[in-house]
């Protein structure tokens, strides 16, 4: 199991210094993967629902503040020797595919191949609408053409493209990324459609828990949803056992012991965290991001050490 946490993109805390620290700091515990969102730009108006949580409130809309994505996992990449870098989701439609296919490119060939794709196609109509992408009610052909169009720039030496959304020939697309044949492509989403892009374009499935339409707070929920991507891989004719699958418990919290009143996974105590993280591995779980929130660097590295001590040092070997 590979363990990885995020950093903040908005905020007090959204600054090199305590970016720094945090990854730093990640890299020193012995965490896998570090992770950045994704959004350009924050309409004052949203009346899109966000749908990680119950009210379909979006936090980020409070101070009206982000980092890019691509250019803070760029920084990362600079101050880091191990970590993977993880786009938590990158969303497709909100930039050019081929641009975006060379800066992702160009991220795994400065960082000697440690990043991870992780994709999916929004939320927000009102950000779509703010970047002139193509249109939001459309965007889950878009992403999975992108996707598409991706893996043709990263692997072939003459890349033609012909699509409903972008097109290119004749050009030289180089250099190719470092890892073969691309980075791994982590597909995010709970819905059906996106099981079904996991299972035809992805190398891993990426669901984040607390979807209340598709929720996956608990061990039976989840394996629900896991049999049903293996349904998906096999009509396109794909072997089950090639999808990694991943999760994000964006909700976690270690308690004290006899101060949590547990009502859901990756909420209690270092033995209950334990026990649920051996059932996400009986499922054949492979990395576990968590949400490691806090108001200051030391608070937050703080909770990622207690993790790594009371947590993961107890996993059998």
């Amino acid at each position: 199991m590979n363990f990885g946490f995020g950093i903040p993109v908005r905020g007090p805390l959204a600054n090199v210094e305590a970016i720094s620290k945090i990854v730093r700091s990640g890299e020193d515990l012995g965490f896998d993967i570090v992770t950045v969102s994704d959004h350009v730009v924050v309409p004052r108006r949203i009346d899109s629902i966000y749908p990680y949580n119950e009210d379909g409130s979006f936090a980020g809309q409070d101070t009206g503040e982000c980092l890019e994505q691509l250019t803070t996992l760029m920084a990362i990449a600079a101050i880091t020797k191990n970590l993977r870098l993880l786009t938590s989701v990158m969303v497709l439609p909100h930039r050019n595919p081929v641009l975006t296919a060379k800066i992702l490119a160009t991220i795994d060939v400065l960082s000697k191949g440690r990043l991870n794709v992780g994709c999916g196609v929004g939320w927000m109509r009102e950000e779509f609408e703010a970047l002139d992408a193509p249109p939001f009610d459309e965007r889950g052909a878009v992403g999975s053409e992108y996707i598409q169009i991706f893996k043709q720039l990263w692997t072939e030496d003459d890349p033609v493209f012909e699509g409903n959304y972008a097109s290119f020939s004749n050009i030289s697309f180089l250099p190719k990324p470092v890892q073969t044949p691309h980075p791994p492509i982590w597909v995010g989403g709970e819905s059906n459609p996106a099981l079904r892009r996991a299972a035809e374009l992805g190398d891993c499935w990426y669901p984040i828990g607390t979807n209340p339409r598709f929720p996956l707070d608990s061990a039976e929920q989840l394996r629900k949803r896991i049999e049903r991507l293996h349904h998906y891989a096999e009509l396109n004719d794909r072997d089950p056992a090639t999808l990694e699958l991943a999760y994000s418990a964006n909700w976690f919290k270690l308690a004290n012991p006899g101060t949590c009143n547990r009502t859901r996974w990756f909420e209690g105590e270092s033995a209950q965290i334990l026990e649920d993280i051996g059932q996400l591995m009986d499922l054949g779980v492979n990395h576990l991001i968590l949400n490691f929130a806090g108001d200051s660097t030391s608070e937050i590295t703080d909770r990622m050490s207690k993790f790594t001590s009371e947590v993961t040092a107890n996993l059998p070997r």
